[in-house]
C-alpha cells in the first residue's frame, strides 16, 4: 500500500513555498533626474505606456509643474542665446 501525503495539492497560481503573499510595496517617489527624464520625453509628445503608468504612481504633479516650467525657461532662454549669437555675426 502506497502512503498519502496528508497535505492538499497546491492551488493554481498559488506561491508553492506555502508562504502567505508579502504586502505591497508602495510606490518610491521618483528622484529629480526621472522626473526631468519624463518632463523631457514629454516635451517631445513621445512617452512608452510602460514608463507613464511607472510615472503615474511615482512622480507628483507639483514636481512635473515645477521641472516643466524650469525646463521651458531654460528652453526660451537657449533660444534667446542662439538668436543674439547668430545677429551678432550677422553683423545687425
Amino acid at each position: 500500500m502506497a502512503a498519502t501525503d496528508p497535505t492538499p495539492p497546491p492551488t493554481p497560481g498559488a506561491d508553492p513555498t506555502g508562504l502567505p503573499p508579502s504586502p505591497p510595496r508602495a510606490p518610491t517617489t521618483a528622484t529629480f533626474w526621472q522626473v526631468c527624464g519624463a518632463v523631457f520625453w514629454s516635451f517631445f509628445g513621445v512617452r512608452k505606456g510602460r514608463a507613464m503608468a511607472r510615472d503615474a504612481v511615482t512622480i507628483r504633479p507639483l514636481h512635473i509643474v515645477v521641472v516643466g516650467v524650469l525646463a521651458g525657461v531654460a528652453f526660451v532662454a537657449t533660444l534667446l542665446i542662439v538668436v543674439r549669437l547668430v545677429l551678432r555675426a550677422a553683423g545687425v
